[in-house]
């Protein structure tokens, strides 16, 4: 019996679908172009847009008035009173004097920059809030006295319900002492372990080890941290 593949409807749709007409050699006949409309010179070139006087779109209100004509005639006959000689006289009698900005020379040629920009003059310790708390300080302070009261007040409710007990100082140390020697024998494995972990058994036997190390040391350091603990009563 002659072996007929499964895909075979499938190749020839695949092929009826991927089938376009001169994919390689093109198209058997091409249009010639007209002998009239042949390439002229620089027809390709890219034309710019014409060009155009900028102008912003604010000019008629900040643009400065026109230069009169030369035949517009000034306004004749104005006449003013005021003595300038006087008036610029007694302007600069009162006039304040001009406080010199403070400067600082940073060469031995003698350049000189603001004294105020410089960080050396104590610009802050002049501020009116200058050595109080900030206020957000206030407020993390209060937020953690709150949550401290709460916390206090849920442990003296368990603890009024016998739900939770808190351990005695000895029963502290004893656990403490208990995890530190469970590390040591732990350790002392570990260094008994061969260099060479070549096998899977090593390999899972060594991770075991770190992973259960790295435990009791979590462990120890938050006993180590809290001196009061409490428990729960089963």
């Amino acid at each position: 019996m002659l072996y007929m593949s499964n895909f075979r409807e499938q190749v020839k749709l695949e092929k009826e679908v991927n089938k376009a007409p001169s994919k390689t050699m093109g198209p058997a006949k091409v249009n010639v172009p007209s002998p009239q409309k042949y390439l002229l010179k620089h027809s390709k070139e890219l034309k710019l847009p014409e060009k155009k006087q900028f102008k912003y779109e604010d000019d008629e209100l900040h643009s400065k008035p026109p230069i009169p004509a030369r035949t517009d005639k000034p306004l004749m006959g104005l006449h003013t009173n005021k003595n300038f000689i006087k008036t610029n006289a007694v302007e600069n009698i009162m006039a304040l004097p001009k406080k010199p900005q403070p400067v600082y020379a940073y060469t031995k040629k003698g350049d000189k920059q603001l004294l105020e920009n410089s960080g050396l003059m104590p610009k802050y310790i002049k501020k009116k809030d200058y050595g109080q708390t900030p206020e957000y300080l206030h407020q993390c302070r209060e937020e953690v006295k709150k949550a401290q009261e709460e916390y206090d007040n849920y442990v003296k409710e368990r603890m009024r319900e016998n739900a939770m007990k808190q351990l005695s100082g000895e029963e502290r140390h004893s656990i403490l002492q208990a995890l530190k020697k469970n590390w040591d024998d732990l350790h002392h494995q570990y260094q008994g372990l061969s260099v060479v972990t070549d096998t899977a058994s090593k390999k899972y036997r060594k991770e075991r080890l770190e992973q259960e190390m790295k435990q009791l040391e979590k462990d120890i350091e938050l006993i180590e941290r809290h001196k009061t603990i409490y428990t729960a009563n089963n």
